[in-house]
């Protein structure tokens, strides 16, 4: 959620800010200012009432020690209408708090300077792109057609087994989906991360502090019987391992990483697009997380995609990197870079991560914080991004890598496969 001072102390810029949204959010952010001013104002009731009471509290005692029998009785009866008043206010107190957060729920996340204004995908920036694109035959294979081939992937099985989007991997396809997953934890263990198993099932407050809900809730899968949800990507628990925490300044910058299977329902997602793994209800993902000092985020930003970079370059795939306009990102998003691959056969740019800074909207909700040099407690910066999502590698990997012999294993991730072409 956006701070409330922020928007108490800098409407316009939130507004201006917002506006790359393409939405009309004045109202919402108004309405929030309205109710955080009579959230305070009760606060303030409350405060006094209770200071008045608590003086008066230690007075009883005293002048029915001093024989004002008649003044004690009146400070007995003040405090009983104090009691009372103060019940009210608390009551009141919650009633706002609980609809100032409803409020704030409302308000997307606002966009950082760099965002470009936009309304869809289309106007998307593209920042860069390398790679030389492969030069394939007319006949070259979509990566479904090469699965079942080569019995590494089978997507009917899924279907019998659960429902459609739910591949099964087999043989040398199981084998390539774990190489990627040890390659790319051992990548990011070198860089500096620390590998993290997390639960794959969260409760609603774990939901709610990374924005899952209420904005995407439609999104997951929910266990009604335990209400807990399936994790749509490891972000979500493993930012919540800090949730309610006041972080030792000397321990910045906490950076995590962890594999996770991924779960999301894609509610209307159909068509040619979408078939084989390019949109699909579980997936594999290592997902890394950091978290900042205000100033230092955008920095580690851009590090954490240079970092997918390198990922990208040793599995030999073109790819290029988008800055997402506002009306194309995330709803908890100040700033966001997706990296796509180019798919040969398929002949299109699939997106196989994400890249974002939340600023302070996660640790809003997360109540996550460090105390600084001046020894005030602020909010800290959380960011993630995927490095990789394994689906859409391995289509590309696939497509792009098939030859009259076999398909071609890149020569980084060969120690990982223990072979170096996928044959019949």
């Amino acid at each position: 959620m956006l701070e409330t001072s922020y928007l108490r102390e800098q409407l316009d810029e939130a507004i201006a800010r917002l506006s790359k949204r393409n939405i009309d959010a004045k109202g919402l952010m108004t309405r929030a200012v309205e109710l955080d001013t009579a959230r305070r104002g009760t606060q303030n009731a409350l405060d006094a009432q209770q200071a008045e009471l608590n003086a008066l509290s230690r007075s009883i005692g005293e002048l029915m020690k001093g024989g004002k029998k008649d003044e004690a009785e009146a400070a007995r009866a003040r405090t009983g209408h104090l009691k009372a008043e103060i019940g009210r206010l608390q009551e009141e107190l919650d009633r706002t708090e609980h609809a100032l957060r409803d409020q704030l729920c409302l308000i997307p996340n606002a966009p950082h300077e760099r965002v470009p204004a936009g309304r869809s995908a289309e106007d998307n920036t593209v920042v860069m792109q390398e790679g030389v694109l492969p030069s394939l035959p007319a006949d070259a294979k979509p990566h479904w057609e090469l699965g079942e081939q080569y019995g590494l992937l089978h997507m009917d099985l899924g279907v019998k087994l659960t429902g459609a989007g739910f591949p099964v991997y087999m043989g040398q396809g199981a084998r390539l989906q774990r190489a990627l997953i040890s390659f790319f934890l051992d990548r990011a263990i070198a860089a500096g991360y620390t590998e993290v198993i997390p639960p794959h099932l969260v409760n609603k407050d774990s939901a709610f502090a990374t924005g899952q809900i209420p904005d995407k809730e439609g999104q997951m899968y929910h266990a009604t019987a335990d209400d807990l949800y399936l994790i749509p990507t490891a972000e979500v628990p493993i930012t919540n391992l800090y949730r309610d925490e006041i972080i030792d300044a000397a321990r910045l910058p906490v950076k995590n990483v962890g594999y996770t299977p991924c779960f999301r329902r894609e509610a209307g997602s159909y068509g040619a697009h979408v078939r084989g793994l390019n949109r699909v209800h579980q997936f594999d993902k290592v997902e890394i997380v950091r978290i900042e000092r205000p100033e230092n985020s955008y920095a580690a930003l851009e590090e954490m995609v240079e970092h997918v970079k390198g990922l990208l370059r040793d599995l030999e795939l073109p790819y290029r990197q988008l800055l997402l306009c506002g009306g194309d990102m995330g709803f908890s998003s100040a700033m966001t870079y997706d990296m796509e691959v180019y798919a040969g056969a398929q002949q299109r740019w699939l997106e196989v991560s994400s890249i974002s800074c939340f600023e302070t909207y996660q640790s809003n909700r997360l109540k996550l914080r460090f105390k600084g040099e001046d020894k005030k407690t602020r909010l800290l910066h959380t960011l993630n991004g995927s490095a990789l999502a394994l689906a859409r590698i391995v289509a590309a990997l696939l497509e792009n890598n098939q030859t009259p012999e076999g398909i071609r294993i890149p020569k980084a991730l060969q120690p990982y496969t223990g072979f170096d072409m996928i044959r019949r």
